[in-house]
């Protein structure tokens, strides 16, 4: 049984070891650390949302870095992706800070919640079908107490996906910028490329495109 409310909901996601091939990946990252991290206390649990669940925006990811959430405890939080995302949301008026580096850092987001497909770090970042089937649900019942939700953004292909089985929509795809209507009476989908070192590094997703997407995000609010 899913929790209808978002306190019960991050108690039941913190607790979850419904996938052990996840379950095994993400305590063993937080035995061993990385060198750069020894002397941290990794989370290595599952990772809740963070945010306003009242706000208009819904950001979708894919999975916990093994050494980003799975060490912090909090999304897109200690390593390269979350500088990305984060800077760019404080430069459009969703986030107080712009960078988040640890629970207790003073960071606070505006209008806006964040999540993702899955909350444990998988190995190679790629969880399987089943795992993502299974996290899924948690999800859902966040898109439902977001009463507000007017615009979700979808980082990666399969955030869009994810977004795809929780709304049972068809014909969507996925294409950096692209900005789409689910149905009437539907949040507005906004897919973008995942801010992660291989795409910002390589050059495939730049501030100037990511800012786009940010924009087109506070454009269409009411």
């Amino acid at each position: 049984m899913i929790p209808s409310d978002l306190t019960h909901l991050e108690q039941v996601i913190v607790q979850c070891r419904k996938c052990p091939r996840l379950v095994e990946w993400r305590e063993q990252v937080a035995r061993e650390r990385r060198r750069a991290f020894a002397n941290w206390e990794y989370w290595g649990k599952p990772v809740p949302g963070l945010g306003d669940i009242y706000g208009r925006i819904l950001v979708v990811g894919l999975a916990p870095g093994a050494h980003g959430a799975n060490r912090t405890g909090r999304m897109f939080t200690g390593d390269s992706s979350g500088n990305f995302l984060y800077s760019a949301l404080y430069k459009f008026g969703f986030a107080s800070q712009p960078t988040s580096s640890h629970l207790g850092d003073g960071l606070k987001l505006v209008d806006l919640y964040i999540s993702a497909v899955c909350r444990c770090a998988p190995p190679g970042n790629k969880p399987t079908h089943t795992e993502i089937a299974s996290c899924l649900p948690f999800l859902k019942a966040e898109v439902r107490m977001m009463k507000n939700l007017e615009v979700i953004v979808a980082l990666g292909r399969i955030a869009l996906e994810g977004i795809v089985r929780i709304y049972q929509v068809k014909n969507l795809t996925f294409s950096h910028g692209l900005v789409q209507y689910l149905s009437s009476g539907l949040p507005t989908l906004i897919t973008s490329y995942h801010p992660s070192r291989q795409n910002t590094q390589t050059g495939r997703l730049t501030t100037e495109m990511f800012n786009d997407v940010w924009q087109k995000a506070r454009s269409l609010l009411t």
